[in-house]
């Protein structure tokens, strides 16, 4: 199974995008999301030094044209990809790049959300001098009672060996001088405490803005930074993009529910490197592919090929079924009084996942009538694994009439 990740901010660095310029489309493409985003990304990408690309406002929209782009180039009918992809995730702001990737909005307004997530980030930041810090090594109880000790929040879980700590610029030179036994801190090259409280302004901005975007169903298996679970309606994705601003952001569950789908192979768009070194850690035995330029696209092909499972998506614009999907791995305890034929209302409740950590609710966001059930009550299920099948409610002028 493949899995193409998209990753946040911090992975920048002067030059990155110079060889992809070489690319008339590429060329092209860039112009026009700069148009978008009103922000001169050609520039930013080929020749800003590393303090001006670290700035926010400018940041996070480069990284999401470079992935959306990038990933154009490797699939230039985009289509194509979904017959290969068996899962996607974006890390922070990379779960835009893996929005519009997927379907769930188009590049353009994801560069609109961009661009104004990254203005009211930065905005929020210039409030009071924040940052974050990389947490190398240590116990983990010890790396989060020390950040507790501080009033440091653990804006990024990373997986084994990295907790992300975020705070003010007083509280990360109190954990400097009390760091946690046998952990190293690397400040790292970013201009706020992201995903934490010091962003609520950003995140009151971005739900204002969402309640106008369109959305729609990821064509495939998308994850979220929130839980690591797999959401199978657009406007909960757009939600939860929203909302992660102000809150931690747990990559550690996103590589768990990669490892319980059996993925094989894990391909980083530009810039690449962060993420693939992560997964290196946390994905034992997982074949990595970092894509940084045009000429590795013949090689990233055929990894795609390789680890792609050529299946058909299980989400479409106008299906004649849709599929609930489990959101992670536990056991699955269906609702009592579904059968068949009977008509659920949107976001009907059809079950629940439970498991050590967490007992998640089951909904069939479209609603629709009854098929089949694909488990049985008990079963243990994994990330992604069909439980529902059901006809869709089409809505008419006159009035509500299943579509069989």
């Amino acid at each position: 199974m493949l899995a193409i990740v998209a990753p946040g901010q911090g992975a920048q660095t002067p030059g990155f995008l110079k060889p992809w310029l070489t690319e008339s489309s590429f060329a092209d493409r860039l112009t026009w999301l700069s148009a978008v985003a009103g922000l001169d990304l050609v520039h930013y990408g080929t020749e800003a030094d590393a303090e001006t690309i670290r700035d926010t406002a400018v940041a996070q929209p480069l990284l999401v044209a470079s992935g959306l782009l990038a990933s154009l180039q490797l699939f230039p009918h985009p289509a194509d990809a979904f017959n290969y992809i068996g899962v996607a995730a974006g890390h922070s702001v990379g779960e835009l790049t893996a929005a519009a990737g997927v379907g769930v909005i188009r590049a353009e307004q994801a560069m609109v959300l961009v661009r104004e997530r990254g203005k009211a980030m930065a905005a929020a930041s210039a409030a009071r001098p924040t940052s974050m810090t990389a947490v190398v090594g240590g116990k983990p109880e010890d790396v989060l009672a020390a950040l507790e000790k501080h009033g440091l929040t653990p804006a990024n879980n990373n997986g084994s060996g990295q907790i992300v700590a975020a705070g003010t610029i007083e509280q990360l030179a109190a954990l400097e001088a009390d760091p946690p036994a046998r952990a190293r801190l690397i400040p790292l090259s970013v201009a706020g405490a992201f995903h934490t409280q010091h962003m609520a302004p950003a995140v009151a901005h971005l739900a204002t803005l969402s309640k106008a975007v369109s959305t729609y169903d990821p064509r495939v298996p998308l994850l979220s930074n929130a839980d690591g679970q797999v959401v199978q309606h657009g406007r909960d994705v757009l939600t939860r993009i929203v909302g992660q601003v102000a809150n931690p952001v747990r990559w550690d569950l996103c590589l768990q529910t990669m490892a319980d789908l059996g993925v094989t192979g894990l391909l980083e768009v530009p810039p690449a490197g962060t993420l693939t070194g992560i997964a290196k850690r946390n994905l034992k035995g997982v074949e990595l592919f970092a894509l940084n330029t045009p000429d590795q696209l013949p090689d990233a092909m055929d990894f795609v090929r390789k680890h792609g499972a050529d299946q058909v998506a299980s989400q479409h614009s106008n299906p004649t079924w849709r599929l609930v999907v489990s959101p992670g791995k536990g056991e699955f305890v269906r609702t009592e009084g579904i059968g068949p034929d009977e008509v659920l209302p949107p976001l009907a409740t059809v079950g629940t996942v439970a498991n050590l950590r967490e007992e998640i609710p089951v909904s069939a966001p479209h609603g629709g009538v009854v098929v089949e059930w694909l488990v049985e009550d008990g079963d243990p299920v994994a990330p992604g694994q069909p439980l529902l099948r059901l006809h869709p409610v089409v809505e008419t002028a006159g009035a509500a009439e299943v579509n069989r």
